[in-house]
């Protein structure tokens, strides 16, 4: 392998356990990332040439290295002890294999994600590193978990970050279009071929869970609902209904395949639009309340959104509020890396005082367990809901 040496200091962020190397902390006179083939395994060394680890290296990204190993490359034998451990950690903590399977850089995996689905994988690579072991990755999962099928979703936005190809086919099998899993003890459907990202967003199962403790008799309104992983575990908890908002009809008819599943769907009512229409819309006709989700995507996508971004969080946060009846429940919820739990929640404080409600926080929570967090990469906890009150 190609050594790639850091400049002095540089080492002090990966010998505390952090994976990611920064193009400005390599020493490019003596080794120039000039000339590297994205993908390619190299030694990693400090300043006076002690090695540090193996890393996938892109020349032409900001974060132009990610260690794969504290020794050798990494191989055929430690991706399958890799993908062993992720494994016995999800089945340690989950009953039903309906979980993530492979989380990236806190499964020492990076630019890997793995979604199970029953008997059903998709697979998402991110880096050319780890598409040169795609086969290796797809021939170890069918010997560990035995799937009926694995679908490729390597149609996202991380792909073309690094010029990579957009792909969607089954590798291995047959996958239907909606996966059957479950979740909370719910079944569910996962539209694994055409949803985002791999279909489901597994990442708010326990603060979904924690919802449905208190759902019995209330009448929800489910934000950027999706498929309704919030709004149809819900009705199958007894809430007396709920209305799911979602800009995409074709979201709202995955949202009514879930209730169907369930047989609630004559408690479902459905509304398609840009929420913040919806909002206010609902506003003027006088609609309340007992519950509402919001759950918006990403409005911090990088740093420089943060004013913007958040201006837009406290704008939702406001008009949720006004919807909710006294003593309503809001669940607000970011999955912006670049948002502070505490800002979310000052954000809601914010725009409870502005209408001169009394606000109490109940709980907050983050990413599940199949979404472990690395400890020395503060980047992987991006996941954060605030349950709060409201007089």
């Amino acid at each position: 392998m190609s050594q790639l040496f850091l400049n002095r200091g540089a080492e002090r962020r990966l010998k505390r356990g952090h994976l990611w190397i920064y193009s400005n902390e390599v020493d490019t006179k003596r080794s120039p990332l000039k000339g590297i083939e994205p993908g390619s395994q190299c030694e990693i060394v400090d300043s006076r040439g002690k090695a540090l680890g193996t890393a996938f290296v892109n020349p032409s990204q900001l974060i132009c290295g990610r260690l794969v190993s504290r020794a050798g490359p990494l191989d055929e034998a430690l991706i399958s002890e890799r993908l062993q451990t992720a494994l016995a950690m999800r089945e340690r903590y989950f009953g039903h294999p309906s979980y993530r399977l492979i989380y990236g850089d806190s499964d020492w995996l990076p630019g890997l994600v793995v979604d199970r689905f029953g008997d059903y994988l998709v697979v998402q690579v991110s880096n050319w590193g780890m598409e040169q072991q795609l086969d290796v990755v797809i021939d170890k999962l069918r010997e560990l978990v035995s799937p009926k099928g694995i679908l490729l979703r390597n149609d996202h936005q991380g792909r073309g970050v690094e010029d990579m190809p957009a792909v969607n086919e089954v590798v291995f099998g047959e996958v239907p279009e909606m996966a059957p899993f479950e979740e909370n003890g719910v079944p569910l459907l996962a539209p694994v071929h055409r949803g985002q990202k791999t279909g489901w967003f597994y990442d708010h199962r326990d603060n979904r869970a924690r919802l449905n403790q208190w759902v019995a008799g209330k009448r929800v309104l489910d934000l950027f609902s999706y498929a309704g992983g919030w709004g149809v575990q819900a009705l199958v908890r007894g809430a007396s209904d709920v209305t799911c908002v979602d800009a995409s009809e074709q979201a709202l008819d995955w949202c009514r395949a879930n209730a169907a599943h369930n047989n609630v769907e004559e408690r479902l009512h459905t509304e398609r639009g840009k929420a913040l229409d919806v909002m206010k819309t609902l506003l003027d006709a006088r609609e309340r309340f007992d519950i509402v989700v919001l759950d918006p995507p990403a409005f911090i996508k990088r740093r420089k959104d943060h004013k913007a971004g958040l201006a837009a969080y406290r704008h939702i946060n406001e008009l949720a509020i006004r919807l909710l009846a006294p003593g309503g429940l809001l669940v607000s919820a970011s999955c912006s890396m670049h948002l502070e739990a505490d800002e979310l929640l000052d954000c809601v404080r914010g725009a409870a005082h502005h209408q001169g409600r009394r606000a109490s926080l109940l709980a907050s929570g983050g990413q599940g367990a199949d979404h472990p967090v690395h400890l020395a990469i503060p980047e992987t906890r991006y996941l954060k809901a605030h349950f709060v009150h409201l007089q």
